[in-house]
């Protein structure tokens, strides 16, 4: 985790950023949108010292509330058993009003959101007609295979509340009024809403002041966490609003230096004590080496087989040589000798001489 070492901010240059803003803000709304003015988000962007090693999401309680009167907020519930879909959605508008909780203006049991959501253009227009979505902490994890990726591209994900609470009321306005921000390991800056336009200074002065500590006692870093810290709107430059010191690069070398040397002593560690059991079991097995006794064995002397002939030679020597002059010559058949039955009439007959 983080030190927690609070980063210490000048108000005075908090205050002159948020009047810097509101001024530019003012400049450029014109007579049709002065009724507007008051829904401009108002962001911190912080830009941290290193990449975190894993992504995180932080929730921000502010002070001051970010959302407006009109914001449109949707809940996600769960469905209740022997219930329908709309006996579900009274019992839970029917619970929010006993428990004066406010904000909430459509509920959605999870039975509707599968089956009348499934279309693409359904959950696009459901995306488009509300600022911002809560989910019942019991089908939270059931959520992302049926609103889609928008939700998630756009920074809309519901945020779960557990609808059991006796502090229902405070739960979900803490949720409701606060902020989140997204830190993942893919860059060093991430963003957050503290505010919009229709805030006074003294407002968005707290909620800065509010949000850079969270963070920074949040997140899962070690050494120094802030680098730089602006304020801006969606339309509008990032005014600075922090500046770290110099000073921090020395402290982040060392805090290098400490890993990369606890890493070798760990590395050392391990070999030695890789070696010290190769050791110890090369050791154990010559003293039982030592200990067996030794069993003498008779030496056999190796018996002489006669060499067999091979069956070529046997036949050179049974058989005896042909003479030489008879190797082409053909025996003539006996008379009336018949070969299996058949007669040769290959063989010549003798004909009679005739005087």
């Amino acid at each position: 985790m983080a030190d927690k070492v609070e980063v210490a901010l000048d108000k005075s240059q908090v205050k002159k950023a948020v009047q810097a803003l509101q001024a530019f803000l003012k400049s450029k709304s014109t007579g049709d949108s002065l009724f507007l003015d008051d829904t401009r988000q108002i962001s911190l962007l912080f830009t941290l010292w290193k990449i975190p090693k894993k992504p995180q999401t932080i929730r921000i309680p502010l002070p001051h509330g970010t959302r407006t009167d009109t914001d449109e907020i949707c809940l996600f519930t769960r469905d209740e058993p022997n219930m329908t879909s709309d006996q579900t959605q009274r019992f839970y508008k029917k619970l929010l009003q006993e428990r004066e909780v406010k904000y909430i203006t459509e509920i959605i049991p999870y039975k509707v959101l599968r089956t009348e959501y499934k279309p693409h253009e359904a959950k696009r227009r459901l995306l488009g007609n509300f600022d911002m979505f809560l989910s019942d902490d019991r089908v939270r994890r059931l959520l992302p295979s049926h609103i889609g990726k928008h939700f998630y591209l756009r920074k809309k994900e519901p945020l779960s509340v557990n609808l059991r609470s006796k502090n229902l009321a405070q739960d979900i306005h803490r949720v409701i009024q606060g902020t989140t921000i997204k830190v993942t390991n893919k860059g060093c800056c991430c963003m957050a809403r503290i505010g919009h336009a229709g805030m006074t200074v003294d407002e968005l002065t707290e909620n800065i002041e509010a949000a850079v500590q969270t963070v920074a006692a949040k997140l899962r870093t070690k050494g120094p966490v802030m680098k730089l810290i602006h304020i801006k709107s969606q339309t509008s430059v990032a005014l600075p609003v922090y500046t770290s010191n110099l000073d921090h690069l020395t402290v982040l070398e060392e805090v290098e230096l400490t890993a990369q040397t606890l890493k070798k002593e760990k590395a050392a560690a391990s070999k030695l004590a890789k070696e010290a059991k190769a050791n110890a079991a090369a050791e154990g097995e010559e003293e039982e080496d030592e200990d067996k006794i030794p069993q003498l064995v008779p030496i056999a002397t190796p018996s002489k087989k006669p060499k067999l002939e091979t069956p070529s030679k046997k036949k050179q020597l049974e058989t005896p040589p042909k003479p030489a002059g008879k190797k082409n010559a053909r025996k003539a058949p006996k008379k009336g000798a018949r070969t299996g039955g058949k007669t040769d009439f290959k063989a010549k007959r003798r004909v009679p001489k005739v005087k």
